[in-house]
């Protein structure tokens, strides 16, 4: 490798390089098979801290009950959360449907072909501005995201946190000198590809990597400590009690409001333990609170443990009826509630930590559910 200042004297050498590993190593993907705006669009969105993997079966799902942005624009918010449950992040799905509806409104129907025009979508930045431009319509600009950082941290040897100011810097100089014009399609996937399975978090595969001949962290041996991270922030521990309330054959559940966390979905009445309650008195109590009713609390139906990206949730659930039946609810910390049949559970958008409730609670004999 050639070196002058510190920089490559060819610079677009790692590019040419990373886009022929790439044109015989990429993972076949299902939004890569046609690169539709549309397809490159919502993948962009559901790959927003979701793993690959994670996305396929959500994206094919997605792609067949919406298969164009006037689909989603006719459909209703409620359904839209629905076919993304189990992605997380609601608030990316929102944004996806109000943008379609943008999309409809003011360019027929169609992905906008302008930087400025896409950041003015809901849900859309400069990172995914930056994707939608050149993966669906093989503009030169590069892409940054986590995998690109660490790529661009490790074949510099960047000793700046990869965060901080300069080494957001560092790796956008480097991305753009090392893009290869009118292939920045192929360019910006390749960079995303070698992070995602050759230059991985943890135990790289150095000896498989196409461009190791240029990377000096892996010639000073300082791979593993590259990039450079600030030191993780703990989960915040929650434990919560929620109810399973049963009247006359229905189940009891409401929607959170606009604004909060999971706003618009759907969940089990109950909240949070507070200190020196155990999970069946905080449980009693938050049902009055927030219904305005007594039951009696039945057995314990499972103790679930969900980890977010802030904090981590342990859920106490128990089967709940109403004492005495046919008491009055009212939705005093929800959007409105509603008795559904157990059967319709499904019809519902849930967090994730309620929809493995609603699994424990099908597997459980007779609960109808």
């Amino acid at each position: 490798m050639t070196e002058r200042n510190g920089e490559l004297e060819n610079p677009q050498l790692i590019g040419r390089e990373l886009v022929e590993w790439f044109r015989v190593n990429q993972r076949d993907l299902p939004w890569r098979r046609d690169y539709s705006p549309y397809g490159v669009w919502v993948s962009e969105i559901m790959l927003q801290q979701t793993q690959v993997a994670a996305v396929i079966p959500y994206y094919l799902r997605w792609m067949e009950r919406f298969p164009d942005v006037a689909s989603v624009a006719a459909s209703n918010e409620e359904e839209v959360l629905l076919y993304w449950e189990g992605l997380g992040y609601y608030t990316r799905a929102r944004n996806l449907y109000k943008a379609a509806r943008l999309m409809v409104e003011r360019f027929q129907g169609e992905v906008p072909t302008t930087r400025q025009q896409l950041l003015a979508l809901p849900g859309v930045g400069p990172y995914t501005a930056s994707a939608i431009l050149s993966l669906a319509f093989n503009r030169d600009v590069p892409v940054v995201d986590g995998n690109v950082e660490r790529v661009v941290a490790r074949l510099l040897d960047l000793g700046c946190p990869i965060k901080s100011a300069e080494g957001r810097r560092e790796v956008l100089r480097a991305a753009t000198d090392w893009l290869v014009e009118g292939k920045a399609r192929l360019y910006n996937q390749a960079l995303m590809e070698l992070g995602a399975l050759v230059c991985t978090p943890s135990d790289p595969q150095c000896p498989s990597c196409p461009v190791v001949s240029h990377c000096r962290a892996f010639r000073l041996g300082t791979v593993e400590d590259r990039p450079v991270r600030p030191p993780r922030p703990r989960l915040e521990e929650i434990q919560t009690a929620v109810a399973v309330l049963w009247d006359r054959g229905r189940i009891y559940i409401q929607k959170r409001r606009a604004g909060g966390l999971f706003a618009g979905m759907w969940e089990f009445p109950g909240g949070k333990i507070e200190d020196g309650e155990s999970p069946r008195q905080a449980l009693a109590r938050e049902l009055w609170e927030e219904l305005g009713v007594h039951v009696q609390i039945e057995e314990k139906i499972g103790r679930i443990r969900h980890a977010y990206t802030r904090f981590r949730v342990t859920l106490h659930a128990y089967s709940c009826r109403l004492r005495p039946s046919g008491q009055q609810v009212t939705a005093r910390a929800a959007e409105q509630g509603r008795w559904v049949d157990p059967r319709d559970l499904g019809r519902y958008a849930f967090p994730a930590a309620n929809r493995r409730l609603i699994r424990s609670l099908q597997e459980m004999p007779g609960s109808g559910a």
